[in-house]
């Protein structure tokens, strides 16, 4: 005798995604969204059937175009071109319009035949773009050429070696890739080998036992040691003597250290990032700095633009350094003149040179508008002004950055039907800047 089983239907692809406990979407070469789960119509504000068959970079981005044209790492680009999966970090909009830094985990789901059909996309919220710790600040070209390296380095544990001018901001650079990557909930270690002398140096890094020279007594453990599991960010690589280079070397190869005094190695699983503003290649064929080490540790060089070469960020970056500063806020926004000023000069001390700048121009300021008499460069002469422009014509840039009117506000959300954020982008200003005077507006 025969029994009947209850028929049983297989789950639909909704359903099984829908299982995921965030957002997770499926994507066509076209760029186009086949599938989305729930988290995911959550997460950006959209009904399914409002989603399906839109361009994911329209949804996330708020953009005409894929990411990739705005200097970002695409994983669709990636997983059809390699068939691979991919871990990239990127800067969506969630359902609010603001901006959010995100991991993105993407894979290929493929045909019979193996070739890639659609990709899977699985979105991780890792914080506000836009929040007061913000990391890193900038949008110019050079610098989404720079984060692109960062995001595609940052979740792995690969030594990284950051090169660029005194001033670019090389320790924040390190710390965004620390914040990025597994190791973000151990320690972060910084030494800076321009401002210790050889034998400090030495006992910094790896510590020492009791008795081991006079004035040690007690142990004292290094920081290769303090930043076991964690990153330790090695600044002023170019300032290491030949001795410890070799040492370091060792440590790099084998994963131990050893105390100064003692005489076991001690395990460590520390990831080294190195920053130099030296020619070190130069250092190399002069016989200054190991070649070994050097290539040990240019695993992944990344080179950081100078300030002069995204003025682009000027006006956020000035906008960043206020809101800090007490009482900075009051300034905001800049008015066309000021802008025009901090844009008309080089730069040679870069970031921290505008800070320290701003910083200057709002003791000076006091409780007054900020004005361009305010800002006071060192020396003049260093200033290589923008090339006049015509009567009655205005420099693009600053074109994006007079001061705001609430004509050129209201036309702006109206253009972008609302959405903040893209209006700020098109009037130059950040999206908190916008909002306060949004808020003036109300009031």
């Amino acid at each position: 005798m025969s029994h009947d089983r209850p028929s049983r239907h297989a789950p639909s692809c909704e359903q099984i995604i829908d299982i995921l406990p965030g957002p997770f979407v499926i994507i066509d070469r076209d760029y186009r969204i086949i599938a989305a789960n729930r988290h995911y119509q959550t997460q950006y504000g959209i009904r399914a059937d409002e989603l399906l068959g839109r361009h994911c970079y329209e949804v996330s981005h708020h953009s005409a175009v894929p990411c990739s044209q705005n200097g970002e790492r695409c994983p669709l680009e990636e997983v059809f071109a390699t068939r691979q999966p991919t871990e990239v970090m990127h800067i969506h909009y969630d359902r609010q319009d603001n901006e959010e830094y995100v991991q993105l985990q993407a894979a290929p789901i493929l045909d019979e035949n193996g070739e890639v059909l659609y990709m899977g996309e699985y979105v991780q919220v890792l914080s506000q773009a836009d929040s007061e710790d913000s990391l890193l600040v900038g949008r110019s070209p050079a610098f989404l050429r720079m984060t692109s390296l960062l995001q595609r380095v940052a979740p792995t544990s690969s030594t990284v070696l950051l090169l660029g001018e005194s001033g670019v901001g090389k320790e924040r650079v390190a710390e965004y890739l620390h914040h990025y990557s597994k190791r973000r909930d151990a320690p972060f270690v910084v030494v800076d080998c321009g401002t210790l002398g050889e034998n400090l140096i030495e006992s910094e890094l790896f510590g020492y036992e009791k008795g081991a020279f006079t004035g040690a007594n007690r142990r004292k453990p290094g920081l290769f040691e303090t930043a076991h599991g964690g990153t330790l960010f090695i600044d002023e690589l170019c300032e290491l003597p030949l001795p410890l280079q070799t040492k370091l070397l060792r440590v790099l190869e084998s994963g131990t250290i050893r105390r100064i005094g003692g005489q076991e190695y001690i395990k460590v699983d520390v990831r080294v990032i190195a920053a130099t503003n030296r020619d070190i290649q130069q250092r190399v064929r002069d016989g200054r700095f190991r070649e070994d080490l050097y290539y040990r540790l240019s695993a992944f060089p990344i080179r950081l633009p100078a300030l002069r070469e995204r003025k682009d960020d000027i006006p956020a970056l000035a906008e960043y350094f206020l809101a800090h500063f007490p009482e900075g806020e009051r300034h905001l926004p800049l008015s066309s003149a000021v802008i025009e000023k901090l844009l008309a000069y080089d730069y040679p001390g870069n970031v921290r040179e505008l800070r320290n700048i701003l910083e200057r121009a709002t003791i000076l300021a006091c409780d007054d508008i900020l004005r361009p008499d305010h800002v006071v460069i060192e020396d003049d002469a260093e200033c290589s002004a923008a090339p006049a422009s015509s009567p009655g014509e205005v420099d693009p840039l600053l074109r994006r950055r007079y001061r705001l009117t609430e004509s050129a506000v209201l036309d702006a959300l109206q253009q972008c039907d609302g959405h903040r954020a893209q209006a700020a982008a098109m009037l130059g200003v950040s999206e908190r800047t916008l909002y306060r005077y949004i808020q003036r507006l109300r009031t």
